[in-house]
Parts: C-alpha cells; sequence; structure tokens
C-alpha cells in the first residue's frame, strides 16, 4: 500500500467535500448511523431497481459519502455499544491466542513454498490481486457499469473504490500505531524474526534496496481486498456464487501474504476483520444516503415471465413483495 497515495486521496475527499457544503447531508447519515450498526441490523434495498437516477453517485455525492466514510470509520470507537465491544474483545482473545502460532505457521508456509515451485508462482501471482491487480479489476468493472448503463454495477464498483481507500487509511494508521516488525526482517540483536509490536516511535528497517519498509500489522493487501469483497458480496447476496467468489479471492490473497513471508497469520486475520467491518460501513452508509434521496421508493419488483401449462406457454406478471 502507498500511504501517500491513500493519504492525498482522502485529504482531497474531505476537501472537496467541505467544498461542496455536505454538512446537511452528513449530519443526516450520521444521524441515521447511531440508529444502526455496522455488524448488522439494517435491511437494505439491493433490487436493481433501486440503483437508479435519484440513488446515483455522482461525482460531489462519491466525495461526500467518502469523507463520511472516513469519519464514521475512525470515530466508531466513540458509539460502540456494550455488546460491540463484547465481540472485539473475543476478536481480540481469538487473535492473542493465534499469535502464539505466528512463528509456527510462518515457518510451515516458508517450508512449504520452498519446496513447491508451483506454489511459489500461484503466491506469488495471488498476492499481486492484493495491490495493483486489484485496482484494474476495480476499473475493468467501473468501465463495463459505464459503458453497458449498468447502474447497480456501476455504484457497487464506486462503493468497492470507497472501501478500498478507507479500509487503507484505517490500516496505514494502525500501522503507524503498532510498528510492527515483519517476518522476513531481523533485528541485528537476533537471528530469527519476531513478530514484535514497538510501537509508534519505532523506526522501521529497510530492506535489501535500502527503501523503508513499514509495520507489518495490520496487513493492507488483505484490508483492502476484504474490504471490496465484502462490498460486492453484500450487494449481491442474492447471488450466492458472487459472494463465495469475492470473498475466496481475498482469502487467497491473505494466505498469499503469509506464504511470501510479507505478514504474520495474525496480521492477515486482523486486516480480514478490518476490511470485513469497513466494506459493511460503506454498503450500509450508502444504503442509507439512497434512502434519503428516495425514502419512498417501492422495494416490490415487478417482472415478465413465462409458464409452461398443460401444453402452453402462458405469458404472465409476477409481482414480488418486500
Amino acid at each position: 500500500m502507498k500511504k501517500a497515495l491513500v493519504a492525498a486521496v482522502c485529504i482531497m475527499a474531505l476537501g472537496i467535500a467541505h467544498a461542496q457544503k455536505p454538512d446537511t447531508l452528513i449530519k443526516k447519515l450520521d444521524s441515521l448511523s447511531k440508529k444502526t450498526d455496522t455488524i448488522g441490523g439494517q435491511k437494505n434495498n439491493t433490487n436493481p431497481s433501486a440503483y437508479n437516477e435519484a440513488t446515483k453517485i455522482n461525482f460531489p455525492t462519491y466525495f461526500v459519502l467518502l469523507g463520511s466514510d472516513i469519519k464514521q470509520a475512525f470515530t466508531k470507537p466513540f458509539h460502540m455499544k456494550p455488546r460491540d465491544w463484547k465481540y472485539v474483545g473475543i476478536f481480540a482473545a481469538g487473535t492473542a491466542a493465534l499469535s502464539l502460532a505466528d512463528k509456527p505457521i510462518q515457518r510451515y508456509a516458508l517450508k512449504l513454498r520452498n519446496n513447491s515451485t508451483s506454489l511459489q508462482n500461484v503466491s506469488n501471482y495471488v498476492t499481486n490481486f492484493g495491490g495493483p491487480y486489484e485496482v484494474y479489476t476495480l476499473g475493468a468493472l467501473g468501465a463495463y457499469g459505464f459503458i453497458f448503463r449498468v447502474d447497480k454495477v456501476k455504484t457497487t464498483t464506486l462503493l468497492a473504490t470507497q472501501a478500498y481507500i478507507t479500509g487503507g487509511l484505517v490500516e496505514s494508521v494502525l500501522k503507524t500505531i503498532s510498528g510492527r516488525q515483519r517476518p522476513y526482517i531481523t533485528d541485528s540483536t537476533i537471528v530469527q524474526a519476531s513478530p514484535t509490536f514497538h510501537g509508534p516511535l519505532y523506526k522501521t528497517q529497510k530492506d535489501a534496496n535500502g527503501k523503508k519498509l513499514n509495520s507489518s500489522f495490520p496487513s493492507g493487501h488483505t484490508t483492502v481486498a476484504f474490504a471490496a469483497a465484502t462490498v460486492f458480496a453484500m450487494e449481491y447476496k442474492n447471488r450466492p456464487w458472487i459472494p463465495v467468489l469475492s470473498y475466496s479471492a481475498a482469502t487467497l490473497i491473505g494466505l498469499s501474504r503469509i506464504t511470501e513471508n510479507k505478514h504474520w497469520a495474525t496480521d492477515v486475520l486482523v486486516g480480514a476483520a478490518l476490511g470485513y467491518l469497513t466494506g459493511r460501513q460503506v454498503v450500509n452508509n450508502y444504503h442509507r444516503y439512497a434512502k434519503l434521496k428516495a425514502p419512498t421508493q417501492n422495494k416490490s419488483t415487478l417482472k415478465f415471465d413465462l409458464q409452461y401449462n398443460f401444453g402452453h406457454v402462458m405469458p404472465g406478471l409476477v409481482y414480488t413483495f418486500r
């Protein structure tokens, strides 16, 4: 992840959002966000008809929503309920338990990779989908939506980019705070790499080319992969193969960060959780916006259907109540 690029985009987003005087919309989004929780409880209308002229994301709206996403992501801890903190505690305990296996998992993953040329090639190819290749994929999907005027594809892709940026910014801040040593770097006083947290004042080492490295925790590739995957999984939950494909791709990217010896297992686990929550928050925020723009939008659907009865093909209309 290029932190400077992410930060620049976010600063530009906040600046444009302010220039467009989005206070009213952001306040409305914030007030609605307090009634529902990121983890669940909000029902979103994902029928294709819900993505129309009234709810579309234009240039100013994109940055208003992005600014709102970033604000909500960083202020979320101040609005969490006791139930949310309970889940955080359970997850933290599980992560702490897994951290005991960070070294053994790293060694086993390296052993597998070093003994298989095929695994090396696949791992290197897959890991790129959590970086530049994912940007290309989102660009291709967005182009498809715009060229063929498929509103839902356009909106979903724009939301995925918002999740990508928001997740990237949050994980960059966490990297700065954690200062965790990467698994392929050893300290001058030890022989083997150690998954140690050195804190925000730690000066990270440089790689073989003299480039300064960032912290290992959490995994940025995994974060943005799961952020985008969650957006597509939520928006196309009525098509089971899309969530399966999205999360499978994100999981493979996360595992590749271990086999590539770039991250510890707990880096990947926390990155996946962070990306998942970021994706949910971005999707829910958009649908709160959609309800503000089209509060009386009919969630029911009407479609043409053909039925075969008693040897005859008969046309009909199917009305689905929501």
